[in-house]
């Protein structure tokens, strides 16, 4: 036993007492993998997302001079331009990222260089705050465990961190998860500092990950009432998330943000985030050593600041986008990312909710074995956002990065208590295979792995005709020729702006952005209506190109919803006297007229 013990204790130790090293080696090796995997995309500057093609144009439109607070896209619906809700936090590292790869490379290298670094950056912070997490919830040797689980197993969180993707969602999931490691800190004012600012990082970028803000927010206050000790943290939380709002908020918000809107940090929500740091900060300083009357206090505080905001701002108790109905049948019910989870299909499903499942058993679990203890106030706060994180599953997909990431602690805290226990059974096989099964079923990654080998839904033509339209028709040879074209107006597909107006130096009419729904909705009529109207909506929008891709996503739209529209009968063959045909390469993918 002793000489097993002195051959386990630098182990051990190194587990220990070098934690964050190994959290540190885990990510570089990760990054080289992602590198590896992504090689071809670096090299191709292929730009997985709207979104990341939007955003690699707005930093390059803030380097070429654009002004700090204008974050309007003026390569988007001239002359006007674009209005993008989006942050100049998330533009940094990218901008800072170019400018240093500029000294040394080409401005197309050094693209390329942020664009697949940048997204990199904020897994460190992910891994470090899990790991942290582990640590102080679970046992000081778990940190390892919880970051190789966020790396192995949450592949939907993960993609979010991959190079290339320069979208703002890996930071709101780092600041997420940092965030849970404040609400674990044993430290009670630094704790509440760093789910403050965590918190006010996360809303000066978006607005997507608020309900998991305000759990956290509001298990804070009732620790508070829970343990009247805790005071220093609701008051350093509180103070924390006022300020760091209201300094992001100077620092960030664009010239449209300045506006009463309900979808950014803009005077609507600044004032509400104010308020409930102040109330935070406010409620500790009665003193009272009843927990009734501190129930009482935070009831009614809460009551207060729901009641003000449904007062001065009742627009935004629906939904933030505030797109009209038109808008919203005919675009926003029909992205893939915000339908439910039950709508995908049920591999996809199964998949996606294996870790959170996991998850919120372990949480739980940890919570049940924590009551009594200091820890009880701690874990069921995590408890009930891993819950939540894996209920809003049932409201949008696209919650399920964030579902994963939150699972992690509750997970490795299952593996950690099932793991030992079956290592002192008696028998060879609990010890062996058993640990193995255990830790395939709370990763989730064994029903990953099960469903690998499930023969999915074999694709028809018309699936593989989709897909092959979707990976060639924005890519830098097919649209090279079209680069070479003397810059003008194009109008295209509401998929195909951000990708056209990034890599070259025509401007497009729309892009898939709530905020810009009349430019969305003319592109959708012009090609869902008569050839007149369409002619008519083109000349209104000064363009001079019109370009198509035939069988992308979006071209399948309007052949479906409108059989007898301008874009079927322009994928049929008919032509019209004002548009003439430009010649392409006969292996583009890509379609091109000339307007009259």
């Amino acid at each position: 036993m002793n000489d097993v013990r002195r051959g386990r204790m630098p182990v051990l130790d190194m587990l220990e007492n070098r934690w964050l090293r190994l959290v540190s080696l885990v990510w570089l090796i990760t990054c080289g993998v992602m590198v590896w995997h992504r090689w071809g995309m670096i090299k191709w500057f292929s730009l997985p997302d709207t979104d990341d093609n939007m955003r690699m144009s707005q930093v390059r439109a803030l380097l070429n001079g654009q002004g700090w607070y204008d974050l309007r896209q003026y390569k988007m619906n001239p002359p006007e331009g674009f209005n993008m809700h989006w942050s100049r936090l998330v533009d940094l590292p990218i901008a800072g990222l170019d400018m240093l790869a500029r000294l040394f490379v080409s401005g197309q290298a050094a693209e390329r260089f942020a664009a697949a670094v940048a997204p990199m950056l904020p897994l460190w912070i992910a891994l470090f705050a899990l790991a942290l997490t582990a640590r102080r919830l679970i046992a000081p040797t778990a940190g390892i465990l919880a970051a190789l689980f966020a790396v192995v197993c949450c592949q939907a969180a993960l993609s979010m961190f991959m190079p290339m993707r320069i979208d703002h969602h890996n930071w709101q999931l780092a600041f997420l998860v940092l965030g849970i490691a404040g609400v674990a800190d044993p430290d009670a004012r630094r704790g509440g500092i760093v789910l403050g600012l965590a918190s006010a990082a996360s809303l000066v970028i978006g607005l997507e990950l608020l309900p998991f803000l305000m759990i956290m927010g509001a298990a804070t206050v009732l620790r508070w009432v829970w343990q009247p000790d805790d005071a220093p943290r609701v008051s350093a939380y509180g103070l924390s998330l006022a300020v760091g709002c209201a300094a992001g908020y100077l620092g960030f918000a664009s010239y449209d943000n300045a506006v009463p809107r309900c979808d950014v940090l803009s005077p609507v929500w600044l004032g509400a985030m104010v308020a409930a740091g102040w109330i935070a900060w406010l409620l500790p300083q009665s003193k009272s050593t009843d927990w009734r009357i501190r129930l009482g206090l935070a009831a009614v505080a809460g009551g207060v600041l729901v009641a003000g905001f449904a007062l001065l701002a009742p627009q935004c108790l629906g939904r933030p986008e505030q797109v009209s109905p038109a808008l919203y049948d005919s675009w926003l019910k029909n992205i893939s990312e915000f339908k439910p989870l039950y709508t995908k299909d049920w591999q996809v499903a199964v998949a996606t909710i294996a870790l959170p499942l996991a998850g919120v058993i372990g949480a739980f679990v940890a919570t049940w074995r924590a009551r009594g203890t200091a820890l009880f106030a701690v874990w069921a706060p995590i408890a009930l956002i891993s819950l939540t994180s894996m209920l809003l599953l049932l409201w949008q997909t696209r919650m399920g990065a964030a579902a994963q990431l939150t699972a992690v602690p509750g997970a490795t805290a299952l593996t950690w208590l099932a793991v030992p226990a079956l290592r002192r059974s008696t028998s060879v096989l609990t010890r062996t295979i058993g640990v193995v099964v255990a830790f395939l079923l709370f990763s989730g990654l064994g029903v990953q792995l099960v469903l690998g080998q499930i023969p999915g839904t074999k694709p028809t033509a018309r699936s593989k005709a989709i897909d092959r339209a979707n990976g060639r028709c924005p890519t830098l040879p097919a649209l090279a020729p079209i680069a070479k074209l003397p810059a003008t107006t194009i109008f295209t597909f509401v998929d195909m702006g951000p990708r056209l107006i990034t890599v070259t130096h025509h401007k497009a009419i729309a892009g898939p952005y709530h905020r810009n729904g009349d430019a969305i909705l003319d592109v959708h009529r012009a090609f869902d209506g008569t050839p007149e109207n369409a002619y008519a909506t083109i000349k209104r929008h000064h363009a001079t190109l019109l370009m198509t891709c035939p069988n992308m996503s979006e071209s399948t739209v309007y052949r479906t919803r409108s059989p007898k529209g301008f874009y079927s009968q322009l994928a049929t063959g008919k032509r019209f006297d004002w548009l003439e045909p430009v010649p392409l390469p006969r292996s583009s993918p890509l379609l091109l007229w000339r307007v009259k």
